[in-house]
């Protein structure tokens, strides 16, 4: 295994790929490669099988998409047969790897289509209709349309891979083992992962020839480029703390464990006067690439997502995540906190504890190799705002229908909400909560993290 280097590094003229599309890449505002870019583009270029072990955020997708474009340059696709193919695990990933390689594509006159469920699946038929150079897809949608006859892979000259370990997470190895088989023998093929090991292993085995492998970093060496902060905090202040630090200047990611906690929080986050939407896997597409469109443009500074959705976040200038709720294990720690410091930059990571979950923490974080700085903290605190920028909420309700309402607003805050906690009177009616029953009430972070049926992704 390779390590990559990350000094002294080519330009992408050097690297091999072609003046037109080296000029498109710097019409897009990118003046050199990443390292894992300069590393692993001349072996995909000279039609080697490759590993990379690279975590989010390190330029991965150019990294494939370049001397992807590159190798398909010249001849254009038969009706439903792809020559190009990208698997990914979720849809706004999907979304994303299209969304950066159509225009670099376009100066080679190489098609870039996606199919992936939650989306109109006839325009999705018509596209591949059309002929497709580059199809990028979630495995479930992929598999319907080639049961419907609308997708054939026998042409595929080149497969990728991409979070390779997202997909074994899901379930969805035997899909992607199915797909696989569909595709030429002779074919390219390339895997990128966070880690290497169980599953991912097993599959390298089975479907990669003699590959070029390169090693960026696990996931954990991003660490580096990030300050990891646990703030202990009593339970009935912590929204109150959550409400100040989501206040700041700059973009923050929230996590949460539940997508029901993921609507409360940023519901009350918005009628404290903190603008939010919130992301989980009990979102519409058109809620869910809302409230990505509304984060990424800047007028919803805060999201609030679920661990279903960590890995589905691809946004740059996150200066801050905030890990409401602990996650579930280190390599979920890790995923969540790598939607900031990406592609070098640098960004900082607080983590919430309440008294009875502060053992469990440490020993996740000791697992994640992580030596956060740890203090008690409490809304207003000035530590807290030297760490965070945090500051006190308007407190006047930012009102924002598209993302977190489905009745209008109503005066009162539900439970915990910062403000208006304080101003009821000693006789006030608390919130009434609906009840939560069946298998989700037993099991509520089991219920947001069961995979979807591999044929709905």
């Amino acid at each position: 295994m390779q390590i990559v280097p990350t000094e002294n590094l080519p330009s992408f003229a050097a690297l091999g790929l072609p003046r037109g599309l080296v000029d498109a890449v710097a019409r897009a505002g990118i003046d050199s490669p990443f390292p894992i870019q300069a590393a692993t583009i001349p072996d995909i270029l000279a039609s080697r099988d490759l590993l990379g072990r690279a975590a989010t955020g390190s330029g991965k997708t150019l990294a494939f998409g370049l001397p992807l474009i590159t190798r398909l340059a010249g001849t254009n696709a038969a009706p439903r047969r792809p020559r190009g193919l990208i698997l990914v695990p979720t849809r706004e990933l999907a979304m994303q790897v299209t969304d950066a390689l159509a225009p670099l594509a376009r100066s080679s006159n190489v098609s870039v289509r996606l199919v992936a469920g939650g989306l109109p699946i006839q325009k999705q038929i018509h596209a591949l209709e059309a002929g497709v150079d580059i199809l990028v897809a979630t495995p479930g949608r992929l598999v319907d349309l080639i049961e419907r006859r609308a997708c054939y892979l026998r042409d595929v000259e080149v497969t990728v891979l991409d979070e390779a370990d997202h997909m074994a997470d899901l379930g969805f190895l035997p899909v992607v083992r199915q797909l696989l088989d569909q595709t030429p023998q002779r074919g390219q093929r390339l895997l990128f992962s966070a880690t290497l090991d169980g599953d991912v292993a097993t599959l390298v085995d089975s479907y990669l020839t003699d590959p070029a492998v390169h090693a960026l970093s696990l996931a954990e060496a991003s660490i580096d480029t990030m300050t990891h902060h646990v703030f202990r905090v009593p339970f009935e202040a912590k929204f109150d703390l959550v409400a100040s630090i989501a206040a700041r200047e700059g973009r923050t990611i929230c996590f949460v464990r539940t997508k029901h906690g993921a609507d409360r929080i940023a519901r009350n986050l918005s009628r404290a006067g903190v603008g939010a939407g919130a992301l989980h896997g009990g979102r519409t597409q058109a809620q869910r690439n809302k409230a990505l469109a509304a984060f990424r443009d800047g007028s919803v500074p805060v999201l609030v997502a679920t661990d279903v959705a960590a890995r589905g976040i691809h946004v740059d200038d996150v200066s801050l995540v905030l890990h409401i709720d602990p996650p579930q294990d280190s390599k979920d720690y890790l995923h969540r906190s790598g939607r900031t410091a990406r592609a070098g930059e640098s960004g900082v990571v607080v983590l919430l504890t309440t008294p009875s979950e502060e053992r469990a923490v440490r020993k996740m974080l000791a697992e994640a190799g992580v030596a956060p700085e740890q203090r008690d903290a409490i809304a207003g605190d000035p530590k807290v705002a030297a760490v965070t920028g945090a500051r006190r909420p308007s407190g006047v309700p930012v009102v924002e229908p598209h993302l977190n309402r489905t009745r209008p607003a109503s005066p009162r805050v539900e439970h915990g909400a910062p403000s208006e906690r304080g101003r009821r009177g000693a006789g006030a009616r608390g919130t009434r909560r609906r009840p939560t029953t069946g298998a989700a009430a037993r099991h509520p972070q089991q219920a947001e993290r069961r995979p979807r049926r591999a044929h709905t992704s």
